[in-house]
């Protein structure tokens, strides 16, 4: 399969989802009489998935065709303009700035739409075919959004993210030809992990601003310091995995990696969230003990699947361990409910629970090398 680099533009194309991702983890930090108000946590999801569709819908059509041309880079570009539209339009009064939304939103789906008809001509076989589909099936779903303008109140909403739905299912439901023209894994594997640092910054950036001046204290350091570390193990676990035990030249439609990551990255955010969110103690106990372990929970669930089941010759953690593993996470979970330990104990906590998760990844690694021999 032919080497395919990440360019340039593309990366900077990945700039302009920064401030998206920043403004919808945000949402999560408002709280109402000691917890995040749900109606904050259906926002957020809201929020988050348009950006991830948006961002990977992008992504899979210069992993199949993206040539660094001319013609694709204005196009790209061009997209860009109404990324800025869709990122400007992100708020917690979702009515004030709806219809700019819309606009970001369809702009984004309709250009990429728009380039997988354009290479037709340029492509035949399997490629062919898997262009003129998703080419012509990504309109339904651009379509059935649109409409939503014709709606008002809480209905609109739900025609906007109905055509969302199907825009997302749409490959799922054409896997047939998309096995047929695979996607290239490697550069697939580097686009997401590059969109993961972006919330793995948004982490950093969380134990940052704990150390500001006007409230820095030892307590604030230490907490940032064990916070940190928290952050370098999850960070080693993501890209340990991504480096040294996902094979990157099957040849594959790649949807296990695509919709695992959706989890993996609203995980991160919640992650980011749950740190401000324990340094400011304003939520309940038991709420801050729920929301930080079930972030956790969803990235392990969710990192898990993927990188089983894109493991390279079985350098994975084993079911066995998973299964332990999760024991582990809910022994631990389950005593934070009967105890109360402090923010800083619960930090501590995870990061020895990650530690466990790094030990027992390097163990069966090399386990299966020795055997292998």
């Amino acid at each position: 399969m032919e080497e395919k680099k990440v360019t340039w533009l593309e990366l900077f194309y990945d700039l302009l989802f920064v401030s998206a991702v920043t403004t919808s983890t945000h949402v999560l930090i408002h709280v109402e009489n000691g917890i995040v108000h749900p109606e904050y946590l259906f926002k957020f999801v809201l929020m988050f998935i348009p950006i991830w569709w948006s961002w990977t819908g992008q992504t899979m059509f210069t992993n199949r065709f993206g040539k660094d041309h001319i013609n694709q880079q204005v196009f790209m570009v061009l997209q860009m303009f109404f990324v800025l539209i869709l990122v400007s339009s992100l708020s917690v009064d979702f009515d004030q700035y709806y219809f700019s939304f819309l606009i970001g939103y369809i702009g984004i789906r309709a250009i990429t739409a728009i380039q997988y008809l354009r290479v037709l001509r340029l492509e035949n076989g399997h490629r062919k075919q898997v262009a003129m589909y998703l080419g012509t099936r990504f309109w339904i779903g651009i379509f059935i959004s649109f409409l939503s303008l014709f709606f008002d109140s809480w209905m609109r909403y739900v025609i906007l993210y109905a055509g969302i739905i199907v825009d997302i299912i749409v490959p799922i439901l054409g896997r047939k030809y998309l096995v047929k023209a695979p996607i290239n894994p490697a550069h697939l594997l580097e686009r997401f992990a590059l969109f993961t640092l972006i919330l793995f910054g948004e982490s950093v950036i969380s134990t940052i601003t704990i150390l500001q001046p006007l409230s820095g204290s030892w307590h604030a350091i230490f907490f940032s310091i064990i916070t940190f570390i928290f952050i370098i193990l999850i960070w080693l676990h993501y890209f340990h995995n991504i480096e040294r035990k996902v094979t990157k030249h099957a040849k594959r439609a790649g949807q296990t990696i695509i919709y695992g990551h959706l989890f993996i990255l609203m995980s991160l955010s919640m992650i980011a969230a749950s740190i401000k969110l324990m340094y400011v103690n304003e939520v309940s106990y038991s709420y801050m003990i729920y929301f930080v372990f079930g972030s956790v929970l969803i990235y392990f669930l969710s990192t898990s699947i993927v990188f089983h089941k894109c493991k390279n010759n079985r350098l994975d953690l084993k079911i066995n361990h998973i299964v332990l593993l999760l024991v582990i996470l809910i022994i631990i979970f389950i005593m934070n409910l009967i105890l109360i330990v402090p923010p800083i104990g619960v930090m501590i906590e995870l990061l020895l629970f990650f530690l466990i998760v790094h030990f027992y990844s390097n163990v069966s690694m090399i386990y299966e090398k020795l055997t292998n021999r």
